[in-house]
């Protein structure tokens, strides 16, 4: 059984099916008691697109946003393990046949590219796969 993520929110903007949630995100830093003497603690607000079949939602009610977990995962090996790997596997390989490391590194990171520039052509399935729900919350 996989497991949600949920995240409380607030809804920002109506429009027909599709809801605008804002959702403050918070650092392990911003729950310490000591947060207030450092200057790492770390709270971002964020607006997440999320369509939905309930009509009921109006500005400023209160929501609770949820996925799957593997949704997350699988974005975070979108975003940041392939492309990771991409560059380590291409910087290593170019690196054998030259020895010029500023062109190993430019050829690595150019890699990038192209790979952003597929992911952006599957971006409406992608917008699928990785979705939101929203459920109101009653006070």
């Amino acid at each position: 059984m996989s497991q949600l993520i949920e995240h409380s929110g607030i809804v920002r903007n109506v429009n027909g099916k599709h809801i605008q949630v804002q959702i403050v995100q918070l650092s392990a830093c911003s729950s310490c008691h000591a947060k207030g003497a450092c200057s790492a603690a770390d709270m971002d607000e964020k607006l997440i697109d999320v369509e939905t079949d309930n009509l009921d939602y109006k500005v400023g009610d209160s929501v609770i946003l949820y996925g799957q977990s593997s949704m997350g995962l699988f974005a975070v090996l979108l975003a940041f393990v392939i492309p990771f790997l991409l560059i380590l596997l291409t910087l290593l390989i170019i690196n054998n046949y030259t020895d010029n490391e500023s062109l190993s590194g430019s050829i690595a990171l150019g890699t990038l590219v192209p790979y952003f520039l597929i992911l952006s052509r599957f971006n409406t399935k992608l917008k699928s796969r990785l979705k939101f729900q929203a459920k109101k919350l009653t006070a």
